[in-house]
């Protein structure tokens, strides 16, 4: 496949109006995600993020394999070396109305050999020429942020660099306009890599529920992901928000804009209009704290009905581990002697935690075991248990289900409120000896949030800090 950018400028100089294709699509210039008729009302942040990108000529040639107009090489020239909108301009629509004309002269990306296509152009040997500078223009009512070039039909041989355009040295990446199909599995593929076992399945189960809510509504795997518009977005989650609540629309938007995200860093989409995208206003949900009462006649039940889930309690409630967390606790983990235990954790990728001496007493002797079995399985402690995290998570959140129904607990309490209750009642403890930030400080070496700021927040959400009676203050 021959560099459409090499061959423009081995044939600029000769081009005349041919007949139009139909194998191709008209060369359009990609600005940064901004009009450029509306330049002047950008703010300075907006003008400079827009100049941060690069800008390019792209365009479609009809695919001889699939019958199909597929996206061709961005060119580019030096374009991105200018820090002006200006200096862009020029450069990029001479390369677009350039372009054009070898496009009417039959220049095909696909074919090995267009020396034919030279010959009728050029009908002399290939020159370095100066192009004529370009100024932008657009319609009359600013809407279109496409270029309209005037080239002028003095030719004139200079050096290349006087053109500020360099022939030499040109690497373009290759791109194609891809299908839905091919999109979402480039998203997919790119984000398993960077996502954890435990993100990336409800990330792919809220991408392939828009692919599904697409091909019912027309689009499917083999349309061009062009096809997918902020507004058809917009429709979708207006339709998850109807069907659910705002909080899963949000957590759908967030999805498709890291999607979405990772099409526009692959240059497949000019850019991510999700992004752009408004945040719904949504009551977030967590678990209520037990009440002293109920947490020690819930404690007194386990025991006796139910040892397992009774040690995986304590060690969210004694340890301060998120129930995922326990669950990917494997023997050798646990440091008896040296009284310790190693987690991969949500902040980090393995955290240290003291095992105190009160979850101590109550742990079986793990000499006996294999040091690989994980710590908790559905009949014993310590054992092979072979199915995901998320898998054993919800497991152990149905079996405390049957004591919830036996207690008479709504769906406001669960295992977290173990971690809720825990950390109050530890809260409150220390506040007794210590100033505020000494409490804060201490707790967050037990809890394990990474800063002072995350604590505070998760403290405000819980309602552990609560005022002294303020009777006294109150005069009726």
């Amino acid at each position: 496949m021959q560099s459409a950018m090499r061959f423009l400028f081995e044939v600029h100089d000769a081009v005349h109006d041919f007949s139009m294709k139909l194998n191709y699509n008209e060369p359009k210039i990609f600005t940064g995600g901004v009009k450029v008729s509306e330049w002047s009302k950008l703010s300075k942040k907006e003008q400079k993020d827009a100049l941060k990108k690069d800008w390019y000529v792209y365009y479609s040639y009809r695919d001889p394999e699939t019958g199909k107009l597929t996206r061709q090489t961005n060119l580019k020239g030096d374009a991105n070396f200018q820090k002006t909108k200006r200096n862009r301009l020029k450069i990029l629509t001479q390369i677009k109305a350039t372009l054009e004309k070898v496009l009417e002269a039959g220049y095909n990306p696909y074919a090995v050999d267009n020396s034919k296509v030279k010959e009728r152009l050029l009908n002399k040997e290939p020159k370095v020429v100066e192009m004529a500078h370009v100024e932008a223009k657009t319609d009359n009512n600013n809407t279109d942020h496409r270029i309209a070039p005037e080239i002028s039909n003095k030719v004139t041989e200079v050096a290349a660099s006087k053109a500020n355009l360099k022939v030499e040295g040109l690497q373009e990446e290759a791109e194609d306009v891809m299908t839905l199909g091919e999109a979402l599995k480039l998203g997919l593929d790119t984000k398993q890599k960077v996502l954890n076992a435990t993100s990336y399945p409800k990330f792919k189960s809220r991408i392939n529920r828009f692919k599904s809510w697409l091909q019912e509504n027309g689009i499917t795997e083999e349309s061009s992901i062009n096809l997918v518009t902020k507004k058809i977005v917009i429709n979708y989650l207006n339709d998850v928000l109807q069907r659910t609540s705002p909080r899963n629309r949000n957590n759908a938007r967030v999805d498709l804009s890291s999607l979405f995200q990772v099409l526009e860093d692959n240059e497949v989409i000019a850019g991510n209009f999700v992004k752009k995208i408004n945040v719904l206003s949504a009551k977030p949900i967590r678990n209520k704290t037990y009440k002293p009462q109920e947490n020690k006649e819930i404690y007194a039940y386990l025991e006796k009905e139910d040892p397992i889930l009774s040690l995986f309690i304590k060690f969210v409630s004694y340890n301060f581990l998120r129930p995922i967390e326990v669950c990917r606790l494997k023997v050798k983990d646990l440091d008896v002697e040296d009284k310790k235990l190693y987690v991969k954790a949500k902040n980090k990728p393995v955290k240290t935690k003291i095992i105190p001496a009160k979850l101590l007493k109550d742990l079986p002797d793990l000499t006996k075991m294999d040091r690989n079995s994980f710590l908790f399985t559905p009949d014993r402690i310590g054992g092979e248990w072979d199915t995901t995290e998320v898998n054993k998570r919800d497991y152990f959140t149905k079996r405390f289900k049957k004591v919830k129904d036996h207690f008479g607990l709504d769906g406001n309490y669960g295992l977290y409120s173990f971690r809720h209750t825990f950390i109050t009642m530890l809260y409150r403890e220390l506040k007794k000896n210590f100033s505020t930030y000494e409490t804060k400080s201490q707790l967050m070496l037990i809890t394990g949030h990474s800063t002072m700021e995350a604590l505070e927040k998760y403290l405000r959400d819980i309602d552990a800090e609560l005022p002294e009676d303020y009777s006294n203050l109150i005069k009726v």
